[in-house]
């Protein structure tokens, strides 16, 4: 029996350490050199759409809009889709000099649903390269270009760095948590892209190729659409690349439930997508010898960083516990070294691109951040959230909304 439980006990941790091993491994590959860019030759900038969702962004839109418009040709199109909207959005949108559609469908709600239907009014007259921008992201000077040049020239859809920057006088964990976001969505990404690999879609600042967009299965109202969209391209032989040259940016909320809300959204999202998609198109990948699907499969594999320390600390525990009982070091071993690993993953990462962020004395605190987040996932097990529902944005009243869409 001692024999069996050791087994299922070494096994467990053996499965727990590959996410800490291609967590690690994207982090080392992202202190590698860049590579020089490869040269495109003279590339015609294409004829562009850019696809602005929107619900209820009538406080933010704007200062969005005026990011965008300088960026734009004359005969590019700047088309702001407001979506189910109870606010001023489509005539803030106008005024600011954008082509404005409405929609207006309470059953579909969500991202995915005003996509499809923007790139559907696109259709009469489409471009050659989408660009999808949220609503109260700024879009930093040359994204546009980089974004559509380099989609153009790959014939693959593009993503942008995302960076959330923290509102004013934000606390310790706030900061821990933008520190994560870092890691997540710029050095992971970046680490991939060190060797060719492709990275996930994060849903704003990214680029498309007509045909790939037009053909794509946009009308959902999942979590975190841009991530499945981006499997979906990838087992399609269409997956993302990551631009880190081209910047847009956005602001956590400061309100308590902005952030409970969103951050629901995002975790119980790629947890949902992970647990009923990531062994088969694991297994798939495997079978193809597709080697960029199974890249984004195994990054799509790795849980959120928090959860990812939780699970790790708590089966390490569980391994000295057996250690002790049972008098068998090997399950020990193997969590020892996974999270040796993930430890010196983090504080890699917080070496070369954390510390204007995170003092070390905060990121001690990781582990108190971490345990904090203990409720979101005991939710995903009893009470998952499986409906978009837009995160009250600041300067909003009442306790309704919907909020940001990873």
């Amino acid at each position: 029996m001692h024999g069996i439980l050791i087994a299922v006990l070494s096994a467990a941790t053996l499965v727990m350490l590959l996410p800490v091993l291609v967590f690690a491994g994207e982090i080392v590959l992202a202190l590698l050199p860049a590579p020089r860019p490869a040269r495109e030759g003279v590339i015609t900038r294409p004829a562009l759409a850019v696809l602005v969702p929107a619900h209820n962004e009538a406080l933010a839109i704007t200062a969005t809009l005026q990011t965008l418009l300088p960026q734009l040709r004359s005969d590019d199109r700047l088309l702001v889709i407001a979506d189910n909207c109870s606010d001023e959005t489509a005539a803030v949108a106008a005024a600011a000099g954008a082509e404005v559609i409405e929609r207006h469908d309470t059953q579909q709600r969500g991202k995915g649903f005003a996509l499809d239907f923007g790139v559907r009014h696109l259709s009469q007259r489409p471009p050659e390269v989408l660009i999808i921008v949220d609503a109260d992201c700024e879009v930093a000077a040359g994204c546009i270009e980089r974004l559509a040049s380099l989609c153009a020239a790959r014939g693959r859809p593009i993503q942008g760095r995302y960076r959330m920057h923290l509102p004013p006088a934000a606390g310790a964990l706030r900061r821990i948590a933008q520190f994560a976001w870092v890691v997540r969505n710029e050095v992971r990404p970046r680490g991939l892209a060190r060797v060719g690999f492709p990275c996930q879609l994060m849903g704003s600042g990214m680029a498309f190729p007509w045909p790939t967009v037009a053909g794509g299965r946009l009308a959902s109202g999942h979590l975190v659409e841009d991530l499945q969209l981006g499997l979906e391209l990838a087992q399609a032989g269409s997956a993302p690349l990551f631009c880190p040259d081209a910047l847009v940016s956005s602001v956590f909320p400061a309100s308590a439930a902005g952030v409970t809300s969103q951050r629901r959204r995002w975790e119980h999202g790629h947890l949902s997508v992970l647990c009923a998609h990531g062994p088969r198109l694991l297994l798939r990948a495997l079978a193809r010898h597709d080697a960029a699907a199974l890249a984004l499969t195994l990054d799509l594999l790795v849980p959120p960083v928090a959860l990812l320390t939780l699970l790790t600390g708590a089966l390490w525990g569980v391994d000295l516990a057996a250690w002790r009982l049972l008098g068998s070091a090997l399950p020990l071993l193997y969590g020892s070294i996974a999270l040796g690993l993930l430890f010196m993953a983090v504080l890699l990462a917080w070496l070369r691109f954390g510390r204007r962020i995170v003092s070390f004395a905060t990121l001690l605190l990781a582990c108190v951040y971490a345990l904090g987040k203990l409720p979101l996932y005991a939710r995903f097990i009893g009470a998952r959230q499986v409906e978009w529902v837009r995160s009250r944005r600041d300067g909003e009243g009442g306790s309704g909304g919907s909020a940001k869409p990873h």
